[in-house]
């Protein structure tokens, strides 16, 4: 059913602009560019808001909720934490516990689960397995063995076979290192490690080069989250909006004209004039559209550009059981289907239990849970997570679960742009691609910036596009009363 119900106007030597998308890249453009006097239609396909900003919230507002979209924000992400200011809430920043960073988080090594205060020896037994086992420094199986770890945890199935086979380099090149001041509590600091030392860098595949930046962050300290949930961000922009963002509103099609870009709506392409656009959806959505009045370069990049899944699977349980094994936050790393599981807290009221993410996947491994239905989904999940903590099959433990795979729901397809292994040179060619204007037309979104998948580039690549749409509109005269339908 269509519903476009509003017939904006440009009044005041400024433009009505459309924004595609109510993510944080569109909502993030509706409010500067309103801030710069234009008026806004924020366009939104979904029935929400945040596109990939997904706080899920079980029992009510006052309980615990589980973050199915982002959930973390790296400290030196400024663009993002300028947003948490203008919208109050820096009070509300905590740390974020990542993945391993608990004494008591559990990993699988070699098939055993277990403590991370007690993975020293494992790892190294591990490692020395995997290097067939010939004679190294006990320091450079640790440190390696560590790599492994964090790699198994976080990184698709291919990085993880990538890593096994430059063992023995790796080895080879930690084995000449004084590794003492990365060591700490059996624990070594390998972001630390890496950033000092490039060959250890130069010992691993070109694929997993690309990934040790991302790597390094993940595992290591500097992250933070909004207490309450991070929808706060996504929701306290659009509250600042003059008007509300129009959701339910699928786009069907886009052309582009000389001096107005027409906008379809809905099954029946009811058609919109706006004199500027600036679209936020994601390419592997935008490919499957009719555009037209767009140059067949752009096009073949909307085409091309690969986009990884993910999938996540929040539980609700009566109550934060981990806690009583020592557990106060990070993440576990079991494998499996699981992948990874990160403890939450319970939410303002106890009574009301406590959440957590029982399984956050990425590439590959997103695929075999999120192409499950959903009821499989999640049965597959608990009967893993009962191997991690018998707790969750206890009668009346588990109240709820609820998942979202990114790569199947159609407003997304995916849940950020993917160009690993991409030469510097070949990188800033890809993201100029993504991010040229086609007249009136412009792109913004973490698909747009050479560091997709964090808030941080969807907002950089629009605060980018702003001010060439207001130059634009300054300079065209496109001031005209817009909303026109066909």
């Amino acid at each position: 059913m269509d519903r476009f119900d509003v017939t904006p106007t440009g009044r005041n030597g400024r433009a009505t602009v459309a924004v595609l998308g109510a993510g944080i890249s569109g909502l993030v453009a509706a409010y500067e560019l309103q801030r710069l006097g234009h008026e806004v239609d924020v366009l939104e396909a979904d029935e929400r808001i945040g596109g990939r900003v997904f706080t899920h919230r079980f029992a009510g507002q006052d309980g615990p909720f589980a973050e199915l979209g982002a959930m973390r924000i790296p400290v030196d992400h400024h663009l993002t934490l300028r947003y948490v200011d203008t919208l109050g809430l820096r009070g509300r920043l905590r740390p974020f516990r990542n993945v391993l960073s608990d004494p008591d988080n559990l990993l699988r090594v070699g098939g055993e689960l277990v403590r991370v205060r007690n993975a020293a020896k494992p790892l190294i037994r591990y490692t020395e397995e995997l290097a067939g086992g010939r004679s190294h420094r006990p320091e450079a199986l640790l440190l390696v063995g560590w790599l492994h770890a964090t790699v198994r945890a976080l990184a698709p199935r291919e990085l993880r076979e990538l890593v096994r086979r430059d063992t023995g380099k790796l080895l080879a090149a930690a084995g000449r290192l004084d590794l003492t001041p990365y060591l700490k509590d059996d624990r070594p600091d390998l972001g630390a490690a890496l950033r000092r030392h490039p060959e250890l860098w130069r010992a691993c595949s070109s694929r997993l080069q690309s990934f040790l930046d991302d790597l390094i962050r993940e595992s290591g300290t500097g992250m933070c989250h909004l207490a309450g949930g991070m929808d706060q961000l996504t929701e306290g922009l659009a509250a600042r909006l003059r008007r509300p963002v129009l959701t339910g509103h699928a786009i069907s099609g886009i052309d582009v004209r000389r001096d107005e870009v027409r906008v379809r709506l809905g099954r029946r392409g009811r058609a919109v004039g706006y004199p500027v656009v600036l679209c936020t959806i994601p390419f592997a959505v935008l490919r499957h559209l009719p555009l037209t009045g767009v140059e067949a370069d752009k096009l073949d990049v909307i085409s091309t550009l690969d986009y990884s899944p993910a999938t996540k699977v929040g539980v609700h349980c009566r109550r934060a059981f981990w806690a009583d094994q020592g557990i106060t936050g990070g993440g576990s790393a079991p494998g499996g289907r699981v992948r990874q599981t990160y403890y939450g807290t319970t939410g303002k009221d106890p009574s009301r239990g406590a959440a957590l993410l029982g399984s956050y996947t990425i590439a590959e491994d997103a695929d075999l849970l999120g192409r499950l239905p959903e009821p499989a989904r999640h049965a597959a999940v608990l009967h893993e997570l009962r191997d991690l903590h018998p707790e969750f099959g206890r009668p009346g433990m588990v109240r709820d679960v609820v998942s979202v795979a990114w790569g199947e729901r159609p407003w997304h397809r995916g849940c950020a742009a993917r160009r690993w292994g991409m030469s510097a040179t070949a990188l800033a060619r890809e993201v100029e691609r993504a991010a040229r204007p086609q007249g009136r037309l412009f792109f913004a979104g973490e698909h747009c910036s050479p560091a997709p998948a964090w808030l941080n580039a969807g907002i950089a690549s629009t605060l980018e596009a702003v001010p060439r749409i207001d130059d634009l509109a300054r300079r065209t005269g496109a001031w005209y009363d817009a909303g026109r339908s066909a």
